[in-house]
């Protein structure tokens, strides 16, 4: 693909285009639209294997955490790379260990939001004018959609305490971060993900955020007894640490709504370290230091 897609931040336009160049270039790929965001952009998603019972990446659910994004399409190019010609992929001789294995990608889930960080206000179009007020105009650590909804909130898993633990800390409206919206699935990339999970029996998920450098496993009595060891395995292969979120970051979240729901295994990985948005040069080495766990992750 045109190295100049991971030179740059993923705006609407680059990822659409990205994501038709791929799969011209790689028969083995499907790519197909999961949903519409608040605003009506496509919410992609690239397949390979036969997608029953995959495994799913996701990445792009915060505005300003675009570089997951990157680092998602990154994989997914290798990956199609060395299933294509036979070559192995980070001294891993992948072509039989996908035989019985298959991987559900949704780069960005929330692509209203990423516009909205890259581009100013404006790039709401029709809700310019909400996401100017709550934002004061200043974007550039936006996190929400479009309507200023959290979709990492919007989640039905602990919603309600959720939503408690938001008023208790003054958030009670649409904002540039951590609103859970009205009610759970009150947004449709949220929804979007939802029915892809069941439209598809998803044997587990895989959330990316940035930043922190950790990987997080449990969620409720429903955390599968294998998750610990999973997670383990992982932060071996990379060096992160494995942790539990607390606050306003322990509920409504995708995975914890996939373990709560279907009690299977959901990880989240915070990737890199700094300040988000993360800057464009950190791709490389975070790609790096992750291409192995990435593989075990559709593996294991």
């Amino acid at each position: 693909m045109y190295s100049e897609f991971y030179q740059n931040p993923p705006t609407f336009e680059r990822i659409r285009r990205a994501a038709y160049e791929l799969k011209s270039s790689y028969p083995c790929l499907k790519v197909f639209s999961v949903g519409r965001s608040v605003l009506g952009r496509t919410l992609y998603a690239i397949g390979i294997g036969p997608l029953k019972g995959a495994t799913l990446f996701a990445g792009g659910f915060h505005g300003m955490e675009w570089l997951t994004s990157l680092m998602l399409f990154r994989f997914c190019e290798d990956l199609a790379r060395a299933l294509t010609t036979g070559q192995p992929l980070a001294d891993i001789d992948i072509t039989d260990a996908f035989e019985n294995r298959s991987l559900l990608v949704v780069p960005c889930v929330n692509p209203d939001g990423v516009e909205i960080s890259l581009g100013g206000p404006q790039a709401a179009l029709s809700l310019t004018p909400l996401v100017e007020r709550v934002s004061c105009g200043d974007t550039s650590h936006w996190q929400a959609n479009a309507r200023g909804v959290d979709l990492n909130h919007n989640y039905d898993a602990g919603w309600q305490a959720l939503h408690q633990m938001e008023q208790q800390e003054g958030i009670c409206g649409p904002g540039p971060t951590r609103y859970g919206g009205p009610r759970p699935h009150s947004e449709p990339e949220t929804m979007a993900m939802v029915n892809l999970c069941r439209a598809f029996q998803v044997r587990q998920v895989y959330a990316f955020h940035s930043q922190g450098e950790e990987i997080y496993y449990r969620y409720g009595r429903n955390t599968p007894a294998r998750s610990q060891l999973m997670a383990e395995v992982l932060a071996s292969s990379c060096g992160y640490t494995v942790a539990a979120p607390t606050g306003l970051a322990s509920h409504g979240g995708f995975k914890d709504w996939f373990i709560e729901k279907y009690r299977r295994p959901g990880f989240t990985f915070e990737i890199g370290r700094g300040e988000n948005p993360l800057p464009i040069e950190d791709l490389e080495p975070i790609y790096a230091r992750l291409i192995e766990a990435l593989l075990l992750a559709v593996l294991i």
